[in-house]
């Protein structure tokens, strides 16, 4: 067995290592806004239903960080209509006409578990319906492609069938 002296880089060897350094740095500094997430006010709303919220006053600007997960529409007097999208979480700031900001929060989209049933076969096939209180077909984001195209076939059809006849001539 031979023991060595442990290796030291030179000064040339030690500056071309410094900005491998600086990015491991940067990346952590970067992830902080992350971990600060955690720290902001949570506001839960159900997929595919929304919530009345009031912004502080002089609300200006409301910019939602992933508009795939939440919706939101500003109406008079501060008063703000939160449409959960898609599963999953984002941010919401609320920002002054001279775009300082003056409130964030963290939206969180979820399922409403309250009525819905899953049915999964496999790794592959999961069917969901709304049991309230009978259960129907209800198509979910997750559900298989198939199940999904299906169903939203027929609520299509059915919709248009609907709206054809209010807006026919002579009515």
């Amino acid at each position: 067995m031979r023991l060595t002296q442990p290796h030291r880089p030179s000064r040339a060897r030690s500056a071309k290592r410094l900005p491998g350094v600086a990015l491991t740095a940067a990346l952590a500094f970067a992830t902080a806004p992350a971990l600060r997430a955690e720290t902001l006010p949570v506001v839960t709303v159900m997929v595919d239903n929304a919530k009345v919220m009031r912004l502080p006053e002089r609300t200006q600007t409301v910019i939602v960080g992933n508009p795939i997960i939440a919706d939101v529409t500003l109406q008079k007097n501060g008063v703000l209509v939160l449409t959960g999208k898609s599963f999953g979480a984002t941010n919401l700031i609320a920002l002054d006409a001279a775009g300082a900001m003056l409130a964030e929060t963290t939206i969180r989209v979820e399922a409403s578990q309250a009525s819905v049933i899953t049915i999964q076969r496999g790794a592959e096939e999961r069917n969901s319906y709304s049991c309230t209180p009978y259960c129907q077909p209800s198509v979910q984001l997750g559900d298989s492609t198939k199940y999904f195209g299906d169903v939203s076939g027929q609520a299509e059809t059915r919709r248009n069938l609907a709206t054809a006849g209010s807006t026919s001539p002579g009515r």
